[in-house]
């Protein structure tokens, strides 16, 4: 049945069967025991490769340090640049780049965020129909157009979704918690733009971006799936052969703590508030980084039985949500706490997670509590990384941020080596109560 529905899909019968057998598979088990394999490409890129069995396929993710930390004053420029790789590439448009994955059962993406440009593919492994998805995907790496026509479309949606969200409450609050924590440092513009610099985008901008950044010195593979390591050499020496060597742009510069606490609110016509409150938090390499992880995970990171919403919600009913997160990129990224109210109970709402903060802070976690989250963390890890796609992720974060190879080997060993002093002492000197940004987006009541 599922054979037949493939192929009236347009899928030839080889297709047809390797994907109903993968459909059939529901998932492809990895275990925390994944090897990680690690070499430099020829062109000097770093490559990560886990061979894993069962089904026949495997994710190719190429990794760049060309976030949106990298759009210097164009803000916007990364995240378009993604947006229009697979608009063009050598000869081809992008009905013919999406006919030529379709036709064999790969799927392609690309996108940023903060600190990073990823490319994606996912296909099968059978030869003629990887073959083809990857010389796909080597001359969109290689050979982007960028053309007027795709550069215009694209860009006139980009201000739409930038206008909409002008309507949004919680993405107002959002650009205003960045823009406040960071100011003028990279991390503190939306990945998306806003209208102003967007508007003045052209497509030149994006080929230099692409030109500088999109070059073998700053790129990184990840292969995940069911390859020989041979054969993942050679896929990875196929998908850098266009690029250029180039360089690694330079290091980001430090954050910089805010100086004093600050509140700030905007006006707007809806009927609950939303609310952010945090200050710069913790980066990927940091000491304290599982201290911080299960310590938020008790405050606020473990949804219905966090200390926040049993004492915001549970106790007093004032919200409908909320929680914490440390954020960690190569910088500090944001530790924030996020509740959305309503309007005339947004007062009370702060002036709970406010106690709730510093008691927290200055008293830290119970045994019991500790000894659950750890159960709960290191309960559910596995599930984390359980198919091909979910351990590339996590590979690409491993090697992009300079992880050891065995950390999710060592993961489980980490969280259980926390103590109550460990997390309140990495909590005092992480969240500084007096500097908290809290930022309220609502109808003032």
């Amino acid at each position: 049945m599922r054979i037949h529905l493939l192929k009236s899909l347009g899928l030839d019968t080889k297709i047809a069967y390797l994907l109903a057998f993968i459909l059939l598979a529901t998932s492809q088990s990895a275990t925390a025991a994944a090897k990680i394999e690690h070499w430099q490409s020829t062109q000097g890129s770093p490559v990560y490769y886990v061979h894993t069995d069962g089904l026949p396929m495997v994710d190719i993710q190429l990794v760049f340090d060309a976030g949106s930390a990298r759009d210097n004053e164009k803000f916007g420029l990364a995240s378009l640049t993604a947006g229009l790789l697979e608009t063009g590439a050598g000869s081809w448009n992008a009905d013919d780049i999406a006919q030529r994955f379709e036709s064999v059962g790969a799927k392609f993406s690309a996108g940023s965020s903060i600190d990073m440009s990823t490319v994606s593919l996912r296909t099968l492994t059978d030869k003629p129909l990887f073959d083809k998805a990857l010389d796909t995907m080597q001359v969109i790496l290689a050979k982007p157009t960028f053309k007027e026509a795709d550069f215009k479309r694209e860009k006139n949606l980009t201000l739409a979704g930038l206008k909409q969200q002008e309507e949004s409450p919680g993405a107002l609050a959002s650009i205003a918690f960045y823009n406040t924590l960071y100011g003028n440092h990279p991390y503190g513009h939306p990945d998306s733009g806003v209208v102003k610099t967007v508007t003045a985008l052209k497509s030149t901008d994006l080929r230099h971006f692409y030109q500088q950044y999109y070059v073998a010195a700053n790129a990184m593979v990840v292969i995940v799936g069911d390859l020989s390591k041979e054969q993942a050499e050679l896929a990875a020496e196929k998908l850098l052969s266009g690029l250029p060597v180039g360089k690694k742009p330079e290091p980001l510069p430090e954050v910089t703590m805010p100086l004093t606490a600050s509140v700030q609110h905007t006006q707007f016509p809806s009927t609950q508030t939303h609310v952010l409150v945090g200050l710069p938090g913790t980066y990927r390499k940091d000491p304290d980084y599982f201290d911080l992880y299960v310590g938020n995970h008790i405050l606020g990171g473990s949804g219905l039985v966090s200390k926040l919403f049993n004492d915001i919600r549970e106790k007093r009913g004032l919200v409908y949500g909320v929680s914490s997160a440390f954020v960690p990129l190569k910088k500090p990224g944001p530790f924030l706490i996020s509740l959305q109210t309503r309007n005339d109970q947004t007062t009370e709402a702060l002036q709970v997670l406010n106690k709730t903060l510093a008691d927290y802070i200055t008293q830290g976690p119970s045994e019991e509590e500790l000894i659950a989250a750890k159960k709960n963390i290191t309960g559910g890890f596995a599930m984390r990384f359980d198919t091909n796609k979910k351990l590339a992720s996590y590979v690409a974060m491993i090697g992009f941020y300079d992880m050891p190879l065995d950390y999710l080997d060592t993961f489980q060993a980490k969280v259980d080596a926390v103590t109550v002093a460990s997390i309140t002492d990495a909590l005092k000197r992480h969240v500084n109560l007096s500097l908290l940004q809290t930022i309220t987006v609502g109808k003032s009541e």
